[in-house]
């Protein structure tokens, strides 16, 4: 058993939540990573705004601590696996080759998000399957986007749901959280650099917060 994660049920299969933002399927040997945003930091320093380095290697190096725990043969990124143009950068591309390399055997997909569609699609040599959404797996489709599929239950990203938590003193505190309504399931964003949305949850669905190393249910 892995401290800190949490498994429900969802579209009638096990769907393992981790509190580093992504989802394992352990029947499967697959790993659901929503908006890893590589490069975004970047992004945001070619833009003149003045934020720290360091969040790519810090993406990858969680990346490498999941595979290691896990029994993991195939990563699907949930669209937005690059932040932007400037992330095709020399430096974002040397630390992406690298981790790679070093996870050659690893399948990879991407279901192209919106921001790939400005960021283009990663280099040939990276060995990244990329197609565009619903991918279809099992009882699922994997999306970016969280529109519901009339074939289907999906999972997907880009919301970057956080859920709020009151607490005393009119404490407010914000946890990024996996929110899974009738027909769509969303993941919070994996990426390290990026920034949260509230949910409007209905009272069926269900929320899952994140405590830093933990995931625990919270009520809608």
């Amino acid at each position: 058993m892995v401290v800190g994660v949490l498994t429900v049920n969802v579209a009638g299969e096990p769907l393992t939540l981790l509190p580093e933002k992504a989802a394992y399927l352990a029947g499967r040997q697959l790993l659901l990573i929503a908006d890893a945003h590589f490069g975004k930091a970047l992004s945001f320093r070619r833009l003149g705004v003045p934020v720290p380095q360091g969040s790519t290697a810090e993406n990858l190096a969680t990346l490498d601590a999941l595979v290691s725990r896990h029994d993991i043969r195939h990563i699907v990124f949930l669209g937005d696996l690059l932040h932007s143009a400037h992330a095709q950068s020399a430096a974002t591309q040397a630390a992406v080759a690298l981790w790679r390399e070093a996870h050659r055997d690893l399948n990879l997909t991407l279901v192209r998000g919106n921001h790939d569609d400005h960021a283009g699609d990663p280099r040939a040599a990276l060995n990244i399957e990329v197609v565009d959404e619903p991918l279809r797996l099992g009882p699922w489709a994997l999306c970016h986007h969280p529109n519901a599929q009339p074939d289907g239950y999906v999972l997907c990203g880009h919301l970057h749901p956080c859920v709020r938590l009151h607490g005393r003193a009119r404490e407010r505190l914000r946890l990024p959280c996996f929110w899974f309504g009738d027909r769509v399931g969303v993941l919070p964003a994996f990426g390290g650099f990026t920034g949260m949305h509230p949910i409007d949850a209905q009272p069926q669905d269900r929320v899952y917060a994140l405590t830093g190393d933990g995931v625990v249910q919270v009520p809608p």
